[in-house]
């Protein structure tokens, strides 16, 4: 269905998911033959290094994905719901980081170490939905555990950092810091307050029910990903003045009994997780740290003593919201249809 050296499209490639995936094709060396980029008018005619080669990025339109295999979104939910259907008729294999087709029952809603296998059973061009960076961060934290007793409840508190609300916020924050060591009064055009110095909720709509769209996605999504209706989550997300990787505070209540040592050897040999938990020293995960990795880092693992022995465990953990939250979910969505890339990779890290 796709060749061993397709023609990707990024759709958004002026944005920080954008620019992402353009380092992560590069460092991941995915094979491709040509790549094109697509953005709005605004940035069409802009010029991006790509491997010593130089890329113009196109104003995106109907017939853009004319001879594409594989398309890239990340260029917010009305672009996606206009162009996704029309990258699809032309025979586009598209994954969709915005939130359009995440919750539409015919859309796989994918994180490849949780749930890769429903990739398998696809031999057709259709959308692949991104999760959330919240809900991917999570899971790829809790699923192993999940799998191995079942989780019964889920509660998180997330630290969301400027770079899931994009590159212009995490230039306001920096813009802000500069304005504070200027004395200069605030630039507030993104979220309306200042942001340097203080914490607040997440910015996405609240409904009736009090919750945000946020918090609401981590209980919708874990569901449809994990398979589960039974499972509860509930959430209160909120903004910490940090430029990227998001962290969150997980507690859980299992199903079956689990205990702390077993806990930490199922986490020590899954996918994508790095263990960072010294007590004696008081380093556990830090958004500084988990910021331009693939691994999500997971710590703070203790027994939940509020709860009976072996039903509940606290967890605090951190990842790159751009890469593994964003772009790096998505491209290693891509590379399960291109047989040349798990090659690529294979190579890769036994040279390393």
């Amino acid at each position: 269905m796709i060749p061993s050296d397709p023609v990707i499209a990024i759709v958004g490639a002026t944005g920080a998911v954008g620019e992402e995936f353009l380092s992560i094709l590069a460092s991941r060396r995915f094979p491709h033959r040509q790549l094109r980029l697509f953005a709005s008018k605004r940035s069409a005619g802009t010029v991006v290094d790509f491997q010593g080669r130089k890329l113009l990025v196109e104003e995106l339109n109907e017939d853009s994905f004319d001879g594409v295999h594989i398309a890239l979104f990340s260029a917010g939910k009305n672009v996606s719901k206009q162009y996704g259907p029309i990258a699809v008729q032309a025979g586009c294999m598209v994954v969709d980081n915005s939130s359009c087709f995440r919750m539409d029952p015919d859309v796989p809603l994918v994180v490849p170490e949780v749930n890769g296998d429903v990739l398998a059973s696809i031999t057709k061009p259709c959308i692949i939905a991104n999760p959330n960076c919240s809900t991917i961060i999570a899971l790829m934290a809790v699923s192993p555990l999940h799998r191995a007793v079942g989780i019964e409840r889920m509660v998180v508190a997330t630290y969301q950092a400027a770079s899931g609300a994009g590159a212009a916020a995490m230039r306001e924050l920096e813009t802000q810091a500069r304005e504070f060591v200027a004395g200069f009064a605030y630039t507030t055009a993104i979220f309306g307050r200042q942001y340097l110095f203080n914490v607040f909720s997440h910015n996405s709509a609240i409904g009736p029910d009090g919750y945000n769209e946020e918090e609401r996605k981590l209980l919708l999504e874990t569901r449809k990903i994990w398979n589960d209706q039974k499972v509860r989550v509930t959430a209160t997300c909120v903004r910490v003045p940090t430029l990227r990787a998001h962290c969150e505070a997980i507690n859980l209540t299992f199903r079956d009994s689990l205990s702390e040592a077993d806990a930490r050897t199922i986490l020590a040999k899954a996918p994508g997780i790095r263990i960072v938990d010294d007590r004696a020293a008081n380093r556990f995960p830090e958004p500084i740290e988990a910021s331009g990795i693939d691994d999500v880092l997971v710590g703070r693992i203790r027994a939940d003593i509020s709860q009976e022995p072996g039903k509940g465990l606290d967890l605090f953990v951190s990842g790159d919201q751009i890469r593994k939250g964003a772009a790096l979910n998505a491209i290693q969505i891509a590379e399960r249809f291109v047989p040349a890339a798990a090659g690529v990779r294979a190579g890769s890290a036994a040279r390393t």
